[in-house]
């Protein structure tokens, strides 16, 4: 196992200060002493660094118990820009945020079925990573890094997408051949820990040691946050419990293996339960998962009985796919994320409570929470966005000759 050198730890700690600040700004070094578990001495000395790379600023000061008055520092929201790219099956998703992680510009690229392959994938986010940057008129030295999410299982050192079973992506150099196309800073990771960091930073996650986060798409997948930091695995794979199994011998997975969550709760896998519970419905939009799922959701608005229906039994799969999760993690809240999730809504939480109440062990479902995100823009985004800033502090003292950052390399840094 690889220890954290000094730089790592200072990383994270530096990290760390940063996110209580965007969390609470403004807020006084003595409160984020107490907020982090570092000392006093400590919170100074990394705010001191902070000031000075300009992501914070002096704000003024508050008035203390029987002493004196203490400076208050806030984040710097002109400082810097962030850019977080969501690759996702259907569409590639691109947002730029300011310092204090406020949208800025947004820029979606839709990719039709049969587009992807890495050099289509690669031409539809260096547009809209262009169009982001043209659409806030920042400078480019003010982008600080690019974070970019892929479905799939990725190398966040080297940057490769090692797996991705909806495309037949294969050890794909994705973060490479970006490079050829955009000159900031990039760094790789996957939608399952961009959610998680979300809703750990600004989300239904927010203060919670142990949370699940449930990614409902086109693929499915659990980021996971435990003892308050986002968990990964040895390599960086945790979290793929779409390719858990739900059903012996049930659907063919892309994944090769049957009976999948994904295939059972997954936008396709949901057409399917549509298709087969009623085969001519005009709910179903045979090459359109979105319209689909658009369909299925005013549907049960008007109480058609047949979207009903299909909701109803796609949560049966979920919850029982969801309470594996409530016993074997006894988390304190699970939050169902992503396209589907959102479009879907209520209708479809309340059927999964019940479903996970029917499955899962009485002490742990008594614990849990089941919530939907109540983050309003695009969650992958903004979690990709701190992953470009993770990369930015740590890059912090030993910036690259070359004109692309390295891959982010700290395996000690939270991302939380």
């Amino acid at each position: 196992m690889k220890r954290g050198t000094s730089r790592d730890i200072r990383t994270a700690n530096r990290y760390e200060v940063l996110r209580q600040i965007i969390a609470e700004s403004p807020t006084s070094r003595q409160e984020l002493a107490t907020s982090t578990g570092l000392s006093l001495a400590t919170v100074a000395t990394l705010v001191g660094e902070l000031l000075d790379l300009r992501m914070l600023t002096e704000v003024g000061f508050e008035d203390s118990a029987g002493g004196r008055p203490r400076g208050l520092v806030a984040v710097n929201a002109t400082g810097g820009a962030l850019i977080g790219v969501d690759i996702a099956e259907t569409y590639v998703r691109v947002e730029l945020f300011d310092l204090a992680l406020n949208v800025l510009a947004r820029a979606d690229e839709d990719m039709r079925p049969g587009e992807s392959r890495p050099e289509q994938v690669v031409g539809h986010v260096a547009a809209a990573v262009g169009s982001v940057v043209a659409q806030a008129g920042v400078e480019g030295a003010r982008v600080l890094g690019v974070g970019v999410s892929v479905p799939g299982q990725v190398d966040r050192d080297t940057g490769v997408a090692e797996y991705a079973p909806n495309w037949d992506w294969h050890d794909v150099p994705l973060l490479d051949l970006l490079a050829e196309h955009i000159a900031y800073p990039l760094y790789l990771d996957n939608p399952l820990r961009a959610c998680a960091v979300a809703e750990l930073w600004f989300g239904a996650a927010r203060g919670r040691g142990d949370a699940v986060v449930v990614n409902l798409g086109t693929g499915v997948g659990a980021g996971l946050a435990l003892g308050g930091g986002l968990h990964r695995g040895v390599s960086n794979s945790a979290g793929e419990w779409g390719h858990t199994t739900l059903v012996l011998d049930g659907r063919l997975c892309h994944c090769g293996n049957h009976g999948c969550v994904e295939t059972y709760v997954g936008a396709p896998g949901i057409m399917l339960n549509l298709r087969e519970s009623s085969p001519g419905s005009t709910l179903l939009h045979p090459e359109d998962q979105t319209a689909t799922i658009d369909a299925l959701a005013a549907g049960v608005a008007t109480g058609d009985p047949v979207a009903l229906k299909v909701v109803r039994d796609t949560a049966r799969y979920l919850g029982a796919g969801i309470s594996d999760l409530v016993n074997l993690l006894n988390p304190e809240v699970v939050v169902l994320s992503s396209w589907v999730a959102a479009t879907l809504g209520e209708p479809l939480l309340r059927e999964v409570r019940e479903a996970v109440a029917r499955h899962a062990l009485r002490r742990p479902f008594a614990a849990t929470e089941i919530v939907l995100s109540p983050i309003p823009t695009d969650p992958v985004c903004l979690g990709a966005a701190t992953f470009a800033l993770e990369g930015a502090l740590q890059s912090v003292g030993q910036r690259p000759a070359a004109k692309r950052a390295a891959p982010a390399r700290s395996r000690t840094a939270p991302s939380a």
